[in-house]
């Protein structure tokens, strides 16, 4: 479950106080994208399509201090903002069969689409890659079966080996691409709690480690590049307000990058990407078999990425 293209992976700005910075090279993660009932698939073992569509504005771009970056345009300095319109198709199976400690195996599958803009358009530091074909996620994993109490289920878990692989479009010109061109590894644990009956707590911690992009942005001059690693989660709580039909609930996720970013294998001081996101959501249970999420976020706190606001709509379509 990728996040945002809108990461601006690889993104190099002209800071008119700094001079050249670079930052912004965490590949896409999921970030917002998944929340309610995350333990594990809403409808059992079985084939899983899920469609999400999210949509980003007002993106203001930070740097290493959370202030606004300017970029230079023929009007002189300004401050830049980034969109993102993006489109995710997910293949998930999930089976009923145990193979260790109890953990039924399945497999995950994602392909991301992405349309990445940065206004003012005519700036002179920021282009964007016109292909939308986004890195191809692929993700083996173990979900356990819940553990059940006198009221229903009390807790569910599942691991997944998340591999971000670089298949998507990438352009070492452009500054803005929605492939990353490096492999990334990005394991998580998710798991929901029921605190009662009706109410649940979910989350989904990962972790990234990114190997190297041996073609990065071109006005480096570099040989290769590296981005951090980093930790990265999902966190959300709903209550039942209608039974077996309607949650609403608060969803959020952050993002800290644990360790600087490489150039030709030396550190990168002040590059470390951080943010917050907050929000109210909900999820309708259509039917058995139908789910439809829809969650806010605001985000704050951003360093080195951009700070705007999301909205994430999830449809998932469970086949027998």
């Amino acid at each position: 479950m990728k996040q945002l293209a809108a990461s601006l992976t690889g993104l190099v700005l002209l800071s008119q106080a700094a001079g050249p910075v670079s930052a912004y090279d965490l590949p896409a993660v999921n970030l917002g994208f998944t929340s309610f009932l995350d333990g594990a698939p809403p409808s059992g073992p079985g084939w899983y399509f899920q469609q999400y569509l999210q949509f980003y504005r007002n993106g203001r771009l930070k740097d290493g201090s959370g202030r606004d970056l300017l970029l230079p345009t023929p009007g002189g300095p300004a401050r830049a903002d980034a969109e993102a319109n993006v489109g995710l198709t997910q293949l998930v199976f999930q089976s009923d069969q145990p193979i260790l400690l109890g953990g039924k195996w399945g497999v995950n599958l994602m392909l991301p689409l992405a349309e990445l803009t940065v206004n003012p358009r005519d700036n002179l530091a920021v282009r964007a890659n016109g292909s939308i074909l986004g890195d191809l996620l692929l993700g083996p994993f173990l979900q356990w079966d819940p553990i059940m109490g006198h009221d229903g289920p009390r807790f569910v878990q599942r691991v997944e080996l998340q591999l971000l692989l670089p298949t998507g479009a990438y352009d070492s010109s452009r500054a803005l691409n929605p492939g990353s061109n490096f492999f990334s590894f990005n394991p998580y644990w998710a798991a929901t709690a029921w605190l009662t009956p009706q109410w649940t707590a979910s989350w989904r911690l990962h972790y990234l480690w990114n190997a190297k992009n041996n073609d990065p942005f071109r006005p480096l001059l570099a040989n290769d590049s590296q981005a951090g690693q980093a930790v990265h989660a999902n966190f959300a709580s709903a209550y039942e307000v209608i039974p077996q039909r309607l949650r609403l609930g608060i969803n959020g996720y952050f993002l800290s990058q644990l360790t600087d970013s490489r150039i030709n294998g030396r550190r990168v001081p002040n590059s470390k990407e951080q943010v917050l996101g907050l929000g109210p959501g909900l999820v309708w249970h259509i039917t058995g078999q139908d789910h439809l999420f829809v969650n806010a976020y605001w985000e704050s706190n951003a360093e080195n990425r951009p700070e705007g606001q999301r909205i994430n709509l999830r449809y998932v379509r469970h086949f027998r």
